[in-house]
């Protein structure tokens, strides 16, 4: 697809220098999803070193996620009350909302909201009446988004200072054909639940390229010079980490020879979630604002993006009413 070339991927990979995180968070609190392992932890372990007061790792698994803990405090040095691990399982919508619940009662401010976790799932399964890899990388993602935002806005408010809602995403989707765009108007998530024997690397693409339109959708509907809180989207390259452990023997011989080291993927991550409104609504990568997709940027780009970000809409409002107008 045009826009992004082998050239300028290897030129990526190979050749960029991407910056040693130097931000202060002091006083900030921090909830990193997928934070037990690979970019989230070393994001994670970023936030940490450089002051912030609260760091909450957002984990299916509360085991790996104290490791974690552990080995971020013995790194860092870091008080042993910085680092918090609390159970958030993202194939589980009721999981979601509790982890969210929880925030809100508990935290005194939210700053940063990186929600990184996501799959690259090899073969087809079904979570929540979707497949997968939707449910996880796309409706979860969304719906525990809008669930924070009030809080993050009350933190803006309250500290005159302003959160960000940050996003992995991902270059790859570049390559996304997203034949389910075909479907009839209304049907798009319906018809990425319909077919079991759909390529699955394919599927990862087009749930990256669902987090572009929906970050760029929220972002049209809360102007960044009248929005308190900035909301964007970033590519952290191809890395080494856990995310594809189950997509195959191909993407793993490929990263031995061309993936990031997962410290080096996690300053991209760490970059966007400091950055300011000039950065609302937009895609970052190699820690810059880059231009994304022409299925993103062009008319038809736009088109797909609404009818895209209107499914969803009424499906996070299925799972929980009220819950766009926290946008």
């Amino acid at each position: 697809m045009p826009g992004l070339s082998i050239f300028s991927f290897l030129r990526s990979q190979y050749f960029v220098s991407l910056p040693y995180p130097k931000d202060r968070f002091d006083n900030k609190t921090i909830i990193v999803t997928g934070s037990n392992v690979g970019l989230g932890k070393e994001a994670a372990l970023h936030f940490a070193r450089l002051g912030a007061s609260s760091v909450i790792l957002a984990v299916r698994s509360t085991e790996k996620g104290n490791a974690a803990k552990a080995d971020i405090e013995r790194t860092t040095g870091c008080s042993k009350n910085v680092i918090k691990v609390w159970q958030l399982d993202m194939s589980s919508y009721a999981s979601v909302q509790d982890f969210a619940t929880r925030a809100e009662r508990e935290l005194p401010r939210l700053d940063i909201a990186l929600l990184n976790a996501g799959i690259a799932g090899g073969e087809w399964r079904m979570n929540e009446k979707d497949e997968a890899t939707i449910t996880v990388n796309v409706v979860s993602t969304f719906l525990l988004a809008l669930l924070l935002l009030p809080k993050l806005k009350e933190t803006a408010k309250k500290y005159n200072t302003r959160p960000n809602l940050t996003i992995t995403s991902s270059e790859v989707h570049f390559f996304a054909k997203f034949e389910e765009r075909k479907a009839p108007e209304g049907g798009i998530f319906e018809r990425l639940s319909a077919d079991p024997k759909t390529d699955m690397a394919e599927r990862y693409q087009v749930s990256k390229l669902l987090e572009v339109y929906c970050i760029r959708a929220m972002a049209e509907r809360t102007p960044a010079d009248k929005y308190p809180v900035t909301i964007n989207c970033l590519n952290p390259g191809l890395c080494h980490s856990e995310l594809a452990r189950d997509a195959g023997l191909g993407l793993m011989l490929i990263k031995i020879i061309l993936a990031r080291s997962t410290e080096k993927g996690s300053r991209t991550l760490v970059h966007a979630a400091s950055q300011g409104s000039e950065t609302h609504g937009e895609y970052l990568s190699d820690c810059k604002v880059h231009e994304a997709a022409p299925i993103v940027t062009s008319e038809e780009g736009h088109v797909l993006q609404e009818r895209v970000w209107d499914e969803l809409s009424k499906k996070l409002e299925a799972i929980r009413p009220g819950v766009i107008a926290n946008l």
